[in-house]
């Protein structure tokens, strides 16, 4: 999966922390996020009138995740056409946006997709198909 890194932190589940990374040649940003209790990955538009997020996918809730004492390496990698973006924790992908599609896909498949998303309205559910996205 070749992907351009634009951002990679070692951190502590559960500990707060906000990594942000953005693309190599677009407008566009994502960010990871852990509040303490959950961890979320962020699809950002700054140029967006109203709010920037564009979209919101549901990672882990720390309470779930078994070696939170462990360190763990977040990586956030973009496609080599900047419209793509992976988030990677351990090197396992954990989510996906893409953001020509307007479409996010992620392991626990939440929150739901709203109605109202200015996003697609396809499901979140993960799909292996999406690591070939980065191909």
């Amino acid at each position: 999966m070749p992907i351009i890194l634009t951002a990679e932190e070692e951190i502590l589940v559960g500990h707060d922390v906000v990594i942000e990374a953005p693309s190599p040649d677009t407008r566009f940003v994502t960010a990871f996020e852990d509040d303490g209790e959950t961890g979320y990955f962020y699809a950002i538009d700054p140029q967006s009138e109203g709010n920037a997020i564009q979209d919101a996918l549901h990672i882990y809730d720390v309470a779930s995740v078994a070696d939170r004492s462990k360190p763990s390496m977040v990586r956030i990698g973009w496609s080599q056409d900047s419209s793509k973006a992976v988030l990677l924790i351990n090197d396992y992908p954990h989510a996906v946006f893409d953001f020509t599609a307007r479409q996010g896909q992620c392991r626990t498949g939440f929150p739901p997709v709203r109605q109202d998303s200015t996003w697609s309205n396809q499901h979140r559910a993960w799909d292996d198909g999406a690591i070939a996205l980065f191909a």
